[in-house]
């Protein structure tokens, strides 16, 4: 990764400045004109005031990102209600991921074509649409109906909102802004399920949809009288093969991550799934590639900050995501806790990663992305690795401090390693770098939490046969000898079921704890892409040189 990329945007794009923009990656083609986004149009100029503009921009991605979560926990209830079992129940979480992964792919193109504020307007009132049909469902087919709508909006919130961040603040406060932007997307999945937990046991499980409607429609009040009018550029013709094998492959691939434990994964089902999105995803490369305005340039990939952030955050987001689903099944499945109770354990971290943005975001600012990323990802490592001595009588306390410990390592690598990647790429590919962005990080905790799941139910089989041996065959004995000789018809099968109960408990916590290991090891090694980071008007190792002038 070497060599200087010299960007000078035309006026508005950056405010009428002459801004440079080096990159450390691809050398004389990182200094080509960008192909894509190529209209005229200008942007509004980098604001001085972003306070407000950003609450409005926070306000749609902490909402969006909150229902990712929000929904987990009213799974029973809602099966209950609707009178149907868990693998149908199941589908209100599936559908959702599957459509975000269809229309995330376009939202680049359509906020050059529409211009951003709009597609922003237009997404938010998509998802309050899609929360309202919800929370009024009579069925289950017009729940997963309506979780479609949610998500159309839904996927499409988050990479405008990041394209618009990386446009209207100014360079130097950039690392700030996306401190601050970045704690909707740490905050808001761990808040979803203890605010579920307390909708779902005290007031009603519709509530967990309705409670966007107001949020909502204080959003759009917002985005409305306070973000400035990004104008449409010429976007093209909609790269109708690109949309059609990335979405395809996409919906494949997540589809066969979600199932993939269910139907199993060596099944028919899931083997077609996985050879469709393969051929579909390699199709779409070839596709993108031999366009000159795709649908998404996978061009951007020349900045060498921007790959080495992907590849750090795609290690981080297997860290992340791991720990934020086994944690919950830990503490609910074995530990037998509400999910009130367990959404108040998780709290603590993620306040903790809401402190420490803004804080990461001044370092860097300052000292430029590499301090802290190395020290969040140390951090991170550690209180990663210190789960792993969980045990069947882990106080709440300990959990606690443990993922407070990641919180404040996920709060200072996260955001800054992403900014840096975003913040080399020319404005006019920042819309398709954006999508990209999300993409990649969605793929990749599917894909973690997938493999990861594998992993786990290996080790628990393995430690329970182990355990078994251990400590059942006398037990069973013991347990069968007395209840013949004293006919308790129900005490012996009681005390058999709970100490079976305590060695699966056992299985899956020594396997979990493993996990741990593994994932801390995973940290670790992600810290290798970090080294290749620098924020834009950072030295790459090369005399500076003087760039084409974009259109």
């Amino acid at each position: 990764m070497g060599g200087d990329a010299e960007l000078v945007p035309a006026g508005g794009a950056v405010g009428g400045a002459a801004r440079r923009g080096r990159d450390g990656a691809g050398g004389a083609g990182a200094r080509e004109r960008p192909r894509s986004g190529g209209g005229a149009a200008e942007d509004p100029a980098p604001l001085q005031n972003w306070g407000l503009p950003m609450v409005a921009l926070v306000v749609g991605a902490f909402m969006a990102l909150m229902d990712s979560s929000i929904v987990n926990v009213a799974i029973p209830t809602m099966e209950h209600v609707f009178g149907v079992n868990t693998s149908q129940v199941e589908w209100v979480v599936t559908i959702y991921l599957l459509a975000l992964g269809v229309v995330v792919p376009a939202s680049g193109w359509l906020g050059d074509r529409l211009g951003f504020k709009r597609l922003y307007l237009y997404s938010l009132l998509l998802f309050v649409v899609g929360s309202g049909l919800c929370a009024v469902s009579w069925s289950l087919p017009v729940l997963i109906g309506a979780r479609v709508i949610q998500a159309l909006g839904g996927g499409m919130i988050m990479p405008t909102t990041m394209s618009m961040v990386y446009r209207l603040i100014p360079r130097d406060k950039l690392g700030v802004a996306s401190g601050f932007f970045g704690m909707s997307m740490l905050l808001a999945p761990a808040i979803g399920p203890t605010l579920g937990g307390y909708l779902v046991e005290y007031v009603d499980w519709r509530w967990i949809f309705t409670v966007n409607l107001p949020i909502g429609v204080i959003g759009l009040v917002l985005a409305t009288s306070v973000l400035p009018e990004f104008r449409a550029r010429d976007a093209g013709p909609f790269d109708n093969w690109g949309f059609f094998t990335s979405a395809g492959g996409l919906f494949a691939l997540l589809l066969a991550l979600s199932e993939g434990s269910t139907w199993g994964w060596s099944s028919e089902g899931v083997t077609w799934l996985v050879f469709a999105s393969g051929v579909l995803l390699i199709a779409f490369v070839w596709v993108e590639l031999s366009l000159e305005r795709p649908l998404l340039d996978l061009r951007v990939f020349r900045y060498g900050s921007f790959t080495a952030s992907i590849l750090f955050v795609v290690g981080l987001n297997v860290a992340l995501f791991a720990g934020a689903f086994f944690i919950p099944v830990y503490l609910q499945l074995v530990r037998n806790m509400g999910a009130l109770q367990t959404g108040l354990i998780l709290m603590p971290g993620a306040l903790a990663t809401g402190v420490m943005m803004p804080i990461a975001g001044r370092i860097y600012d300052r000292a430029g992305p590499v301090p802290s990323v190395l020290a969040g990802t140390a951090i991170l490592t550690l209180g990663t690795y210190l789960l792993h001595a969980m045990s069947l009588t882990t106080g709440p306390g300990a959990i606690v401090w443990w993922m407070v410990i990641r919180g404040l390592g996920m709060g200072m690598a996260m955001m800054p390693a992403t900014t840096a990647g975003m913040s080399v790429i020319p404005p006019a590919l920042v819309g398709r770098a954006s999508a990209l962005n999300n993409i990649v990080m969605r793929v990749a905790g599917s894909f973690g939490i997938a493999v990861l799941t594998v992993v786990l139910d290996n080790g628990v089989i393995s430690h329970s046969v182990a355990l078994g041996a251990q400590y059942l065959p006398g037990t069973v004995r013991g347990l069968a000898l007395q209840q013949a000789v004293a006919r308790a018809g129900s005490a012996a099968p009681t005390a058999l079921a709970q100490l079976i109960g305590y060695v699966q408990g056992l299985a899956f916590t020594r396997s979990m704890d493993g996990l741990f290991v593994s994932l801390a090891l995973v940290s670790a090694i992600s810290v290798i892409p970090v080294f290749f980071l620098h924020k834009a008007g950072e030295p790459a190792g090369e005399v500076p040189r003087p760039g084409p002038v974009m259109e």
